[in-house]
């Protein structure tokens, strides 16, 4: 069974485009065969699939800020996170890179958006077994 990841669809906001990016990073590069991402704004429109998706299966809220969005739609969709991720708080572990662009990220968004998506691999294998960083 995959683990599910939901990320923040913050649009026009850098905390969230390092959501989004952390989690492909995740699906593509770090553990291809055992995530997926389930789109927040799936969960958002009711999508049967989508809600279906986060009941059955462990699932990795990512958040771009205080209004925790992915998790509580995850909620209220009928799931449960197993591990929840802000991206404010992977940014006080690493302050050396400050996010800024909304389309494109610079360099310090592209490495805050690498070092979230190593944490959430590394709980992914916590939960599913199978990844080392």
């Amino acid at each position: 069974m995959s683990v599910i990841i939901v990320p923040c669809s913050g649009i026009g906001k850098s905390y969230g485009t390092v959501t989004r990016e952390a989690a492909y990073l995740v699906v593509d590069e770090l553990l291809p065969h055992d995530a997926q991402i389930v789109p927040l704004s799936l969960l958002v429109l009711g999508d049967a699939d989508a809600q279906a998706a986060v009941r059955d299966a462990q699932v990795i809220t990512l958040d771009g800020c205080k209004l925790a969005c992915a998790t509580v739609n995850v909620s209220q969709a009928g799931g449960a996170a197993a591990r929840e991720f802000t991206v404010l708080d992977c940014y006080r572990r690493h302050k050396q890179f400050k996010p800024q662009g909304i389309a494109e990220l610079n360099e310090g968004g592209l490495a805050l958006a690498r070092a979230l998506a190593e944490e959430v691999a590394q709980a992914a294998a916590e939960i599913e077994g199978g990844y080392h960083a």
